[in-house]
């Protein structure tokens, strides 16, 4: 992999927010960026009418090339728009959202970094088999699309629970990073995101697709460990050190609760660094 296909990976891997942005409206692209969102996610598909897909190519492929990292969300198999956006993005060396994923033959021929969006039953039921496939680096779940294919609501969490937590599995399972949440169609609803987010990130969630700039930082908010985590966290890698098991405040500590631990404090920023603390638990 090409050191540049190495940092798209990364930014891919760790983003915590990826706003969309229509692919015909380059007055928008440095506006996303701007937005404090981690990842801008290009869209060539839902976004643009059939009249303007050509036009939209060309005006993400110039963007693209002044260097801008992205991920780009190219139009369905199938569709007449397909070929020429894929062949855009690997000669851009952008990073690709693939829409309606099912079929992990047809993820393995791209050679670029990849993040297969699953919005349908199959696939749901093929997620552990596409998050495996060389170049994924997490799946993306697409709500809206599967329920309505399901027939139910979109913001029904019990309805679409087992489709999250198939992806939170899959994605553990293919070690690759955890899966992104769907959209929350309420952009003015900034409460509204944050619940959503937070939902998710109970679930495994570590991201969450955006479709207006506002609902950034509330998905940031929602995604950031709290304090009385944070110091939990502290005091678990501390006692740990040097340590194959330890007992903190009554509660055995082994090696996947430091782990967690660590992963919380990379969240936070924190990496590791210790403060004195009054015993907390989270």
């Amino acid at each position: 992999m090409t050191h540049a296909l190495e940092g798209i990976e990364q930014t891919v891997a760790a983003a915590r927010s990826l706003l969309f942005v229509p692919g015909d409206r380059p007055d928008r692209f440095d506006k996303a960026v701007a937005s404090g969102a981690d990842l801008v996610v290009l869209d060539l598909e839902d976004a643009v009418a059939p009249e303007r897909k050509a036009a939209a190519r060309e005006f993400v492929r110039d963007w693209l090339t002044g260097g801008h990292p992205a991920l780009v969300r190219v139009n369905a198999h199938g569709t007449a728009w397909s070929a020429d956006d894929l062949a855009m993005v690997q000669a851009t060396g952008a990073a690709l959202m693939v829409p309606k994923a099912e079929d992990p033959a047809r993820l393995a021929v791209h050679r670029t970094v990849q993040v297969p969006l699953i919005e349908t039953a199959l696939g749901v039921l093929r997620a552990a088999e596409l998050c495996a496939v060389a170049g994924v680096v997490r799946p993306a779940f697409g709500s809206i699309d599967l329920a309505a294919q399901l027939g139910v609501d979109p913001d029904d969490r019990e309805a679409l629970r087992h489709a999250r937590a198939t992806l939170v599995l899959a994605a553990a399972a293919a070690s690759v990073a955890p899966p992104v949440d769907g959209v929350t169609t309420a952009v003015n609803d900034t409460g509204a995101v944050r619940d959503d987010t937070a939902y998710a990130a109970r679930l495994g969630f570590s991201g969450k697709l955006c479709v207006h700039p506002r609902q950034v930082t509330a998905v940031h908010e929602a995604l950031a460990p709290t304090p009385g985590q944070v110091r939990w966290a502290r005091e678990v890698v501390e006692a740990a050190a040097g340590n194959a098991v330890v007992v903190l405040d009554g509660n055995m500590i082994d090696k996947p609760v430091v782990d967690r631990a660590r992963r919380l404090l990379v969240r936070a920023g924190d990496r590791g660094r210790t403060e004195p603390a009054a015993p907390t638990t989270p």
